[in-house]
């Protein structure tokens, strides 16, 4: 008659279990299939907080059987810092030559001047707003002082530079269950003294969670547009700025993560304003360097801007 295992060994066991499965959700989260429930998305949106299981898993690896969990735990620990390692390295002196920031300012935003303010307390020399609504819309044009002469607004999105700003034009990324007077997407070239760049603004739909599951179809839908656009943009330097409601690692938003990329710098969670669990704010670059980026303090939003420094060097 064969022994069963005694308890210690079957809690390690499980410990160990437990530490495989992180690694595996950390490693292959792509496989994990978006089929019922859109349940792979959900898990890339908040894919960073696996970590927090591994101290936990450790505190019970040494509790319970070190030999036969620690080294799962290790693996785990190992998949984590190949995916969010770069955030925790010190920051380094960058080069940049462009500062940029982006911000969902809330249609309910009370103090549209006090949050421009904020927003240009990095001196940033593009600045891009979404939920722009036409009641506050003078307000935040009043706001912003004469630095910032060059303005170009299409719907609820708008774009403002220390930069001459040509060929402003609304962007459609409209999914097809949505009317025709929804209109989040704009583009316009800015003429830096680096050079012309592509500036795309762009608010992709929301998402929900609910008793159906993560409810993201539209949301993709419209990014897959505007990785279409951005694939079809004839200069070589785009830079892209919006609240793509998306994390960099959630599939839905590969269409344009396949063409751009951002920094690794810092997590820059986002949203929401009060507890940042996500960075659904991007500020992403093709044939650009992302060099940085970083939250700024609140403003009167359920979003916290998002600032970046742009290297055109070796683009």
């Amino acid at each position: 008659m064969r022994t069963p295992p005694r308890p210690g060994r079957r809690r390690g066991l499980l410990v160990a279990a437990s530490a495989v499965l992180v690694a595996g959700l950390l490693a292959f989260h792509a496989a994990v299939p978006n089929t019922a429930a859109h349940l792979g998305s959900l898990l890339e949106t908040f894919l960073p907080w696996l970590g927090l299981s591994i101290p936990v898993l450790a505190g019970l690896a040494l509790w319970r059987r070190p030999a036969v969990s620690l080294p799962a735990v290790l693996l785990a620990l190992l998949a984590w810092l190949g995916l969010f390692g770069g955030h925790l390295l010190p920051d380094r002196d960058r080069a940049s030559d462009v500062t940029a920031v982006q911000h969902n300012v809330s249609d309910e935003n009370a103090d549209p001047a006090a949050t421009v303010r904020g927003l240009l307390e990095v001196r940033p020399d593009l600045v891009a707003l979404e939920e722009l609504t036409p009641a506050a819309l003078p307000a935040y044009a009043a706001a912003f002082p004469p630095e910032y002469p060059h303005h170009t607004v299409q719907g609820t999105v708008g774009l403002w530079s220390r930069y001459p700003l040509t060929g402003a034009a609304p962007v459609d990324i409209r999914p097809r269950a949505f009317g025709t007077d929804w209109n989040r997407g704009l583009r316009a070239t800015a003429r830096t003294p680096h050079g012309d760049v592509a500036v795309y603004v762009a608010h992709l739909p929301s998402v929900r969670l609910g008793l159906t599951g993560f409810d993201c179809a539209r949301r993709d839908e419209s990014a897959a547009l505007l990785g279409a656009r951005i694939a079809a943009e004839p200069l070589d330097r785009v830079l892209l700025l919006g609240d793509l409601n998306n994390t960099v690692h959630d599939r839905g938003l590969e269409p344009i993560a396949a063409l751009m990329s951002t920094a690794e710098s810092d997590f820059a969670f986002s949203w929401p304003a009060g507890y940042p669990v996500a960075r659904i704010d991007q500020i992403m670059g093709r044939s650009l360097t992302v060099t940085e980026v970083w939250a700024l303090p609140a403003t009167g939003s359920d979003h916290l801007p998002i600032a970046a420094r742009i290297s055109f060097q070796g683009s």
